[in-house]
């Protein structure tokens, strides 16, 4: 009922965007190309799964939202957009620092995994964690933007503390790094230059940990006598990667992995507990997207670092949406190592991480090509 819900929202949405003029035109470009068709390509992905009422609903909403994105990108400025997120973002932390504080049977987790953590509104200390990350992230680019110091300390203060009290310190440094990119794009254009190429680095260096995996058959990194298993992350990793060779090219289709009841069943009876997350968006895609997938997406990806190095030479998109474009997705991209947020059409952070994509398909003057 919920996404049955949030569709018609979405649909309503999308239908009121087409009386409003474009503010920006986009263009067919290779960059283009390889987006849609990656996306198009997870959506029709759910014919080769159990065709579940849940993975149907998954792929009409992932359409949805990403024609959503589109539209959101193409009538709204960005700093509109920047604004109103933080605003919700806000919202939503706020609440959940007073359901911790003021109703503690709710807002804290009780569970033997997480005892004590803050979960806020959220069913787990891990969302709250990441919401509270990107506020973090968006609360620096309005501050450079000119909004005043008691919004900007509030904002930031309160979403750190929520980060902290989740126990997601990782999130906040990986947020503290992306607001230091964020300041050292609009000092240096080399810096803004360097940053851009850090998506595609990144789905490279995901390659390599996926192939580490695949090769050596190991549940956790290995390094001399240490084993690094990232809150026993790694576990769901192998284990996923583990069934790769039985839908090597394609993929299981989206949602179309944790549905099969014998592999949820054999990862419970093993490790007595079982999560419906792969943990790690690079490898969510692997895995129900197949070889053909991810290389689709990393093509989109290298063609995204390639635009927006032409359009920095070209002087043809403004400096600090530039700087604010390549911090979101380097955050975006260093958090999915982690958590899964590629693909997740329940998720604005995601939706916004697809038009901000969408916003680098503009034309470059020829001449800078």
């Amino acid at each position: 009922m919920q996404q049955a819900v949030a569709l018609l929202m979405w649909s309503v949405l999308i239908y009121a965007s087409a009386f409003v003029r474009p503010r920006l035109r986009l263009q067919f470009n290779p960059d283009l190309t390889a987006l849609v068709a990656f996306y198009t390509f997870a959506v029709i992905s759910v014919f080769w799964t159990s065709l579940s009422a849940a993975a149907i609903m998954k792929s009409a909403a992932l359409a949805m939202t990403t024609f959503g994105a589109f539209c959101l990108i193409t009538r709204s400025d960005i700093d509109e957009v920047v604004r109103a997120t933080a605003f919700g973002l806000f919202i939503l932390v706020a609440a959940s620092a007073f359901c911790a504080l003021a109703v503690p049977d709710i807002g804290i987790d009780h569970s033997w995994m997480h005892n004590g953590q803050w979960q806020g509104v959220y069913e787990s200390k891990q969302t709250l964690g990441f919401v509270g990350a990107y506020l973090m992230f968006f609360a620096c680019y309005l501050k450079m933007r000119g909004q005043g110091w008691p919004a900007f300390l509030v904002t930031f203060l309160l979403a750190s503390t929520c980060v902290l009290a989740s126990e997601s310190r990782g999130a906040g440094a990986v947020a503290l790094a992306a607001c230091a990119l964020l300041v050292t794009s609009m000092w240096s254009v080399r810096c803004m230059r360097a940053y851009a190429v850090l998506p595609f680095v990144m789905c490279i260096l995901a390659g390599f940990l996926i192939l580490y995996f695949y090769v050596t058959g190991y549940d956790a990194i290995r390094v001399g006598d240490a084993s690094i298993d990232f809150t026993e992350r790694t576990f769901i990793w192998q284990y996923a990667i583990s069934h790769f060779d039985d839908a090597p090219l394609l993929g299981f289709g989206i949602n179309g992995f944790w549905t099969i009841p014998s592999i949820y069943d054999y990862f419970e009876q093993n490790h007595g507990w079982v999560l419906d997350n792969y943990h790690s968006g690079y490898i969510a895609i692997l895995m129900e997207t197949g070889f053909l997938g991810f290389t689709l997406f990393a093509t989109s990806v290298l063609l995204f670092s390639i635009k927006v190095l032409h359009l920095i030479a070209a002087r043809s998109i403004n400096r600090s949406h530039c700087a604010l474009i390549i911090g979101f997705v380097v955050l975006s991209f260093q958090t999915n190592f982690t958590e899964t947020t590629f693909l997740r059409s329940t998720m604005f952070t995601s939706v916004l991480l697809v038009s901000f994509f969408f916003a680098t398909c503009r034309p470059v003057p020829q001449a800078d090509l």
